[in-house]
C-alpha cells in the first residue's frame, strides 16, 4: 500500500498551524491548539478513525477560538486530500451512525472531489463549557471544502451539547476510516470517470 500520509502548514496574522495525518495509522492524536474542548473532538477523530493526526496551532484565542478551529479545519482538509492522492483504490464512500448516551448522529460522505457540506444539528445552547457550538459547522465546512468531501452531517436526536458534538466527531473519523479502505477489486478510481 501506498503511503497515505499528508502534511500541511498555514501561517496567517491570525493562526499558526501545522497538521500531519496518516490514514493508515493506529488512532494516536498528538493535538494541541489551545482549545481544550476542540483538542477533546480532534482525537476522537484520530482514534475512531484509527488515523495518527498531529495538530499544532497558535491562534489568537485571545480574541475568541474562531479563527483556530476554522483554520485547522483547512488544514487538515488539505492534509486529508494530500494523504489520499488519486484515491485509487478507495471505498469512497461511507454511512456511519453513532451514538453517545441520549445523543444520536449520521455522518454520510463521499470523497468526489466536489465540496459540500450539508449540517442539520440543533442545540440546546450556544456552548458547552466555553466552546461555542456554531464552530463545529465551521470546522467541518473547512474540512470538506479543502478535502474535497461531500459531507452531510444530521444529529437524529440528542439533549446534551457535548454528547451531540461528540458524535458528530467521532462518526466523521469512523466514516473517513470507512471511506478511505482499499478494495483490491477497485481498479484506479471508483468512479465512471476515471477519476475522482
Amino acid at each position: 500500500m501506498v503511503n497515505r500520509k499528508g502534511s500541511v502548514t498555514r501561517s496567517t496574522s491570525e493562526t499558526n498551524v501545522v497538521v500531519t495525518i496518516n490514514i493508515d495509522g493506529s488512532g494516536k492524536g498528538e493535538i494541541n491548539t489551545g482549545v481544550g474542548f476542540f483538542d477533546h473532538m480532534l482525537n476522537q477523530v484520530a482514534k475512531h478513525g484509527l488515523m495518527d493526526i498531529t495538530v499544532e496551532a497558535q491562534g489568537d484565542v485571545h480574541i475568541d477560538d474562531h479563527h483556530t478551529v476554522e483554520d485547522v479545519g483547512i488544514v487538515m482538509g488539505k492534509a486529508l486530500f494530500e494523504a489520499l492522492g488519486e484515491k485509487a483504490g478507495i471505498i469512497r464512500y461511507a454511512c456511519v451512525h453513532t451514538p453517545m448516551d441520549e445523543a444520536l448522529s449520521r455522518v454520510t460522505l463521499d470523497f468526489s472531489g466536489r465540496a459540500y457540506l450539508h449540517f442539520d444539528v440543533n442545540y440546546t445552547a450556544d456552548r458547552t463549557g466555553s466552546f461555542e457550538v456554531q464552530l463545529v459547522e465551521e470546522f467541518f465546512r473547512a474540512v470538506a471544502l479543502h478535502a474535497g468531501i461531500t459531507l452531510h452531517m444530521s444529529t437524529l436526536y440528542g439533549k446534551n451539547d457535548h454528547h451531540i458534538i461528540e458524535t458528530l466527531f467521532k462518526a466523521f473519523g469512523r466514516a473517513v476510516e470507512e471511506a478511505t479502505r482499499v478494495d483490491e477489486r477497485i481498479q484506479g478510481a471508483l468512479s465512471t470517470k476515471g477519476s475522482l
